[in-house]
């Protein structure tokens, strides 16, 4: 009978533990486990449930992958500045960011955070407050140009891209952060605000929001000079949604005015509903990740508060699979 080293021209890998980063087809033993194990491609997308916030809250930011995230601010009975992580099992609490608010802004890693904006309460008050985090604690940094609330953010804690949100009206204001300070850029082409955001900040995207007379499903693309819209918006118009992932690659679930759990994903030119849609329909929550592995958390139902968390993995993201044999 032919053995597997003469069929693919190599051995099957004996492992203690499976491989951090496989690649598709990759295949293994682990021997902890005592199974036989590959790497496939999910043929549907599905979002799973995982352990809630150890807050309930809304109106918070996010950062980070899906199975190393990072939440922080919102409001629960009042704006706190309560900061977890997550480790792809369990929510953590640590130290919270100094400026307590909503309706915030964040990017980049769980160990290098970035969040910026929002609302302080009370007196209510729009804020431009930085804050940079190191996996321990936050610093305060320098503040915005123009001081909002609702805004997006994308990028990494050193190259920040802020755009959108509300200061006295809804405004297309575009910010680029140095991991210093904030310099302005060219404005969003529709001015809005609680839209939703991805990228980086020389590739950002924007969709949804409210400019100020009904929610809008509005996309730009931003190419670190400028923003271009795309003709074609979202399929479900929402503001208070929420974004993770690239401008080719981006996501986009949750929102209201009826609280949704609407998913979609972007190639970089058109909107595609996704199958799956949140278990728990909200608005106002967070996000991290990427399209193909993706985290939402928190937000509100329209009736309560939400710690609800839950991953999402795309169509054609990568899977361990076990090998079982009958």
């Amino acid at each position: 009978m032919a053995e597997y080293k003469g069929i693919k021209g190599f051995k099957v890998q004996y492992l203690s533990a499976d491989p951090s980063n496989p690649i598709i087809g990759q295949t293994w033993y682990n021997s902890t486990s005592k199974d036989l194990k590959y790497t496939g491609v999910t043929t549907a997308a599905a979002w799973a449930t995982g352990n809630p916030l150890n807050t309930a809250r809304y109106a918070l930011g996010g950062a980070g992958t899906q199975t190393a995230a990072l939440a922080f601010g919102g409001t629960d009975t009042a704006n706190t500045g309560a900061t977890e992580e997550y480790d792809g099992a369990t929510w953590s609490p640590s130290n919270p960011i100094n400026t307590a608010r909503n309706y915030l802004a964040g990017c980049g890693t769980q160990t290098t955070g970035l969040a910026f904006g929002g609302n302080t309460t009370p007196p209510p008050a729009n804020t431009g407050a930085t804050e940079e985090y190191d996996g321990a604690s936050w610093t305060n940094s320098n503040p915005l140009i123009t001081a909002r609330l609702a805004l997006a953010g994308a990028g990494t804690q050193t190259a920040a891209l802020a755009f959108g949100g509300s200061s006295t009206a809804a405004t297309g204001a575009t910010e680029e952060y140095d991991g210093n300070s904030w310099t302005s850029s060219n404005p969003m082409i529709t001015a809005r605000v609680y839209v939703g955001g991805a990228g980086t900040q020389t590739a950002g995207l924007v969709f949804g929001g409210y400019p100020g007379t009904a929610p809008t499903g509005a996309t730009e693309e931003y190419d670190g000079i400028s923003w271009t819209s795309n003709p074609t918006g979202l399929n479900t118009v929402r503001r208070k949604l929420a974004g993770c992932g690239t401008q080719t690659a981006g996501l986009a679930f949750g929102g209201n005015p009826v609280p949704t759990g609407a998913t979609e994903e972007y190639d970089g030119s058109t909107w595609t509903s996704s199958p799956a849609s949140l278990a728990t329909a909200r608005f106002s929550l967070g996000a991290a990740g990427t399209q193909a592995s993706a985290l939402g958390f928190g937000g509100y139902t329209g009736t309560a508060n939400s710690a609800a968390t839950e991953e999402y993995t795309g169509v054609g993201a990568a899977l361990t699979k076990t090998i079982t044999v009958s």
